[in-house]
C-alpha cells in the first residue's frame, strides 16, 4: 500500500529525465497483447517515475481510454497520465482490460523497476520474481541494476537473472558463458530454463555446457530434497515428541492407557485459539505476543481437565487396563462433542505471530519455516523442563517413588493419591502444550488429537515404557524415517512400512530401545 501511494504521488511530480509521452501510454493501454507488451518493454527500458506510476495504475485496473486519450482514475477523479493534471473523464470512457498474460508482464516489469529501490528487501523480492526472466528486451535494465547493486548477495542473484536472459542470446559466446554461470544456481526454475534451452540449442559445444550445468543444478536440488526430508522428519519428530511426553508420564510411569490424551491436546489447541481471540478483541496492538500468554493457558487448561478426569474417573481404575482404556475412550468422545457444541464442528484458524512467519532460505528448493524451527526448539525446551522436574525436584522424586513402589512410598508419608493427581495433570498439561504447538502449523478442530494418538503410543512403546531418553530417540527416529519413506512409497505405504518395522522391532526387543534398569538374583 505504501509503495502504491508513493508511486501515485510521484505521478504528479514534475521534471523527469525521460519524458513519458501520451503515445507510450496509449500503446501500453490499447491494442493487441503482443503490441502492448512490446510497448511496455520499450517504456521500461528507459522508465521514469511517471512510467512507473502508470504501470502501477494498469496493475490496479485504474486506467480508462476514450478515443485517443488515456486517463488514470483515482476515486471519482481522472488525471492525465503525462502531466498529472486533473481532467474531465468522458462519459464514453472504457476500462482497460488486462488478460493473464498482460498482468504477468506488468508484474515482471514492475519487479524490474523495483531493482532500483532503496529497500534491500524490495530489491531481493524483485530479483526473486525475475529469476526465470528470459526477455532480452529487459537486459539493459538488468545490466544497469547489476552495475548499481551494492549488496553482494543480491548482486550474485541478479547475476543469475542476467545469465538467464543471456541464455537466449543470438551470440554463441554469451550463451556459453550464461550456461556456465547458471550451474551455480540451485533453483528449480533454473533447471526448467536449462531443459527448455536444451530443446532448441543447436550448437554442440553450447549444448554440452548446458548439459553439464543441468547435472550440477540437479545434484544441488537433490541435496536440497534430502535436507528438506531430514528437516521435515525432525519437525514431525518434535511434534510426536511433544505429544508422547505426556504419555510417557500417564502411560509410561503411571500405567494408564489414556485414549483421551489426543483430546487433552485438542483442549490446549482451543485454549490457544481463545487467547488469540482475546488479544484480537482487547489487545490488538500486542497481538504478536499472544502466544506467550497462550502457552501457559494451554498447559493450565489441559492440566485442569486432566486433574478432573483423574479424580473423578481414573483413580478408581488403576490396575485395570481394559476398563481404563474403555473409560478414557468414552471420555474422548464426550470431549469432542463438548468442543463441537462450544466452538462448532468446523475447523478454526490460529494465526502465526509475525515473528513466526517466513523462514530461512538455505537452498533454492529448501526453505526452513520459522514456525517449524521454533516448534522444534520449543519441544526440546519442554523436554529439558520435564527432565529437570522428574529428575531433580521433590515432586519428581515423589512421582518416581510412587510409580516404583506405592506401598513403601505411602509408608514414608507420601500422599500417593495427591501425587497421582499431580502426575496425571502434568502429563495432561504437556499434551496441552503439544496442542498449542500444533495450532501454529495447521487448523484446529474437534478431531485434532485423533491423528496423533496412535503414533504417540508407538513412540512411547518403541522408546521403552517410562524412559524419557527412549521417547526422544523414538520420536525423532520415526519422524525422519517416515519422511524418507514417503519420498519413495507415498504417505500411506510409508505409514504401513513404519508400523511393520515397529512390530518387528517389538517382537525382537519387547522392552523397547531403552529397557528399565533393575536388579535380579539368580536362585
Amino acid at each position: 500500500m505504501f509503495i502504491r501511494c508513493f508511486l501515485f504521488l510521484l505521478f504528479f511530480a514534475a521534471g523527469h529525465a525521460h519524458a513519458f509521452t501520451p503515445a507510450e501510454a496509449k500503446a501500453m493501454a490499447t491494442g493487441e497483447t503482443d503490441a502492448r507488451i512490446e510497448a511496455l518493454n520499450k517504456a521500461v527500458a528507459s522508465a521514469d517515475d511517471q512510467t512507473a506510476a502508470f504501470l502501477q495504475a494498469l496493475i490496479d485496473d485504474s486506467v480508462k481510454v476514450a478515443g485517443d486519450k488515456v486517463f488514470v482514475v483515482k476515486g471519482d477523479k481522472a488525471f492525465d497520465p503525462v502531466t498529472g493534471a486533473q481532467t474531465p473523464l468522458p462519459a464514453d470512457a472504457e476500462d482497460v482490460i488486462n488478460n493473464n498474460r498482460m498482468r504477468g508482464e506488468l508484474d515482471t516489469a514492475m519487479a524490474a523497476l523495483k531493482l532500483f529501490s532503496k529497500d534491500e528487501k524490495e530489491r531481493a523480492a524483485a530479483v526473486k520474481l525475475l529469476r526465470t526472466e528470459t526477455d532480452e528486451a529487459r537486459l539493459p535494465l538488468i545490466e544497469k541494476a547489476y552495475a548499481a547493486e551494492s549488496n553482494a548477495q543480491i548482486k550474485e542473484q541478479l547475476g543469475l537473472v542476467r545469465a538467464a536472459v543471456l541464455l537466449g542470446s543470438s551470440d554463441k559466446g554469451k550463451r556459453m558463458d550464461a550456461a556456465k554461470l547458471l550451474s551455480q544456481s540451485n533453483s528449480g526454475g533454473t533447471k526448467l530454463l536449462l531443459i527448455e534451452r536444451l530443446k532448441v540449442e543447436t550448437e554442440p559445444d553450447v549444448k554440452a555446457t548446458l548439459e553439464a550445468s543441468l547435472r550440477t543444478v540437479e545434484a544441488s536440488l537433490a541435496w536440497g530434497d534430502k535436507l528438506g526430508a531430514v528437516f521435515s522428519g525432525i519437525s514431525l519428530g518434535s511434534i510426536l515428541l511433544l505429544v508422547a511426553l505426556g504419555l510417557a508420564i500417564t502411560y509410561g510411569l503411571m500405567g494408564v492407557i489414556n485414549m483421551a490424551h489426543g483430546e487433552l491436546m485438542m483442549i490446549g489447541a482451543y485454549a490457544t485459539y481463545v487467547v488469540q481471540g482475546i488479544f484480537q478483541k482487547y489487545l490488538p496492538g500486542a497481538f504478536d505476543w499472544y502466544l506467550l500468554a497462550a502457552v501457559p493457558a494451554a498447559f493450565l487448561a489441559s492440566a485442569l481437565m486432566g486433574a478432573i478426569l483423574e479424580r473423578s474417573v481414573i483413580r478408581f481404575l488403576y490396575g485395570r487396563p481394559l476398563e481404563t482404556l474403555l473409560a478414557t475412550w468414552g471420555i474422548s468422545l464426550m470431549l469432542q462433542q463438548l468442543v463441537r457444541s462450544t466452538f462448532g464442528a468446523q475447523n478454526v484458524g490460529v494465526e502465526n505471530p509475525s515473528w513466526m512467519s517466513g523462514g530461512i532460505v538455505v537452498l533454492g528448493n529448501l526453505q526452513l519455516p520459522w514456525n517449524r524451527i521454533i516448534i522444534i526448539g520449543f519441544a526440546f525446551a519442554v523436554l529439558l523442563g520435564m527432565g529437570f522436574l522428574i529428575g531433580r525436584t521433590r515432586l519428581g522424586l515423589f512421582v518416581r517413588g510412587v510409580t516404583q513402589n506405592r506401598p513403601i512410598a505411602s509408608c514414608m508419608g507420601v500422599n500417593t493419591a495427591r501425587i497421582d493427581t499431580y502426575a496425571f495433570a502434568l502429563g495432561s498439561g504437556i499434551a496441552g502444550l503439544a496442542g498449542c504447538a500444533l495450532s501454529q502449523i495447521g487448523n484446529v478442530g474437534p478431531d485434532l488429537g485423533q491423528g496423533y494418538i496412535v503414533d504417540s503410543f508407538m513412540v512411547v512403546v518403541l522408546g521403552g515404557v517410562g524412559q524419557l531418553a527412549g521417547t526422544v530417540y523414538a520420536a525423532l527416529g520415526l519422524g525422519v524415517l517416515n519422511k524418507f519413506l514417503e519420498g519413495w512409497t507415498g504417505a500411506v505405504l510409508a505409514k504401513i512400512a513404519v508400523l511393520v518395522l515397529i512390530i518387528v522391532f517389538i517382537q525382537k526387543r519387547p522392552q523397547g530401545i531403552f529397557a528399565v534398569k533393575g536388579r535380579s538374583a539368580e536362585a
